[in-house]
């Protein structure tokens, strides 16, 4: 299945702070916040208070790094063909540098191919009911990539 990815990390190559995947066919969300404060002042006043604006269905409690690999590779178990859609390089990257939980070691999760793409003109943000939150940037790329919007 696809599912459409978007994270929140503090500052560029910072932590991960949170991690959605939202499927294509509009099922089970995922959206993890990783526990922990941010240090960059603009994450701090743009990220970190809309955090938990999601619904409750879909909110888990704040966990640590490990955990949230480990609810990912869960989440995804059930999938052996995944494709992880993103609009923004580093969250590829967040997302893989998840699933590592040490030296040689990796959570088990089934084959995965990851897409970028470059919207011009589309900012996942600026189309967000919740601007910087992950799970609704994700839900607004969903949107736009499968022609959604109104």
């Amino acid at each position: 299945m696809r599912y459409f990815l978007d994270t929140e990390f503090d500052g560029v190559g910072g932590r991960l702070i949170s991690l959605a995947l939202v499927p294509e066919d509009g099922g089970e969300e995922l959206y993890v916040v990783i526990a922990g404060e941010a240090e960059v002042v603009w994450v701090q006043r743009h990220v970190m208070p809309f955090l938990d604006m999601v619904p409750e269905p879909v909110k888990l409690p704040h966990m640590s790094r490990a955990d949230a690999g480990q609810v990912v590779a869960q989440w995804l178990a059930h999938d052996d063909r995944i494709e992880i859609v993103a609009d923004w390089p580093e969250d590829i990257a967040q997302f893989s540098m998840l699933l590592i939980t040490g030296p040689g070691d990796m959570v088990t999760i089934g084959p995965v191919t990851f897409r970028m793409v470059r919207i011009g003109g589309f900012s996942c943000a600026a189309n967000s009911e919740v601007p910087h939150n992950a799970l609704h940037d994700a839900r607004a790329l969903r949107k736009h990539i499968l022609g959604l919007e109104p």
